[in-house]
């Protein structure tokens, strides 16, 4: 709720799209709900290094007088999956950690 009353809040925003958009949200949303998508808008921007995209994407909204739709924005600037790497966490046994403790109890611990 903080970007209600920020005497900086137009700052705060990285395009024109994106005050934009908080002056319509503030038009036809409650205030909680608006301050909350805008922080999302800015959060996804941020996370995902998609700030110019989005705000293409945002300048689509206001063009017809749609509100952004955060389930879609967020499928649409989602990690490619197959981009991902294939992380394999292999642990070590029971063994190796009850043989640490019991080096250390004695002394022996490197």
């Amino acid at each position: 709720m903080a970007l209600l009353n920020l005497v900086y809040r137009d700052q705060l925003f990285p395009r024109e799209a994106y005050r934009r958009t908080f002056d319509m949200l503030m038009d036809r949303l409650p205030e909680r709900q608006e301050c909350r998508t805008m922080v999302e808008l800015l959060a996804l921007a941020h996370e995902r290094g998609c700030e110019s995209e989005l705000a293409d994407q945002l300048d689509a909204s206001l063009e017809a007088r749609r509100l952004p739709d955060m389930a879609v924005l967020r499928r649409r600037f989602a990690p490619d999956r197959s981009r991902l790497p294939n992380v394999v966490v292999r642990l070590a046994s029971l063994n190796a950690y009850e043989a640490l403790i019991g080096a250390s109890l004695t002394g022996d611990a490197a």
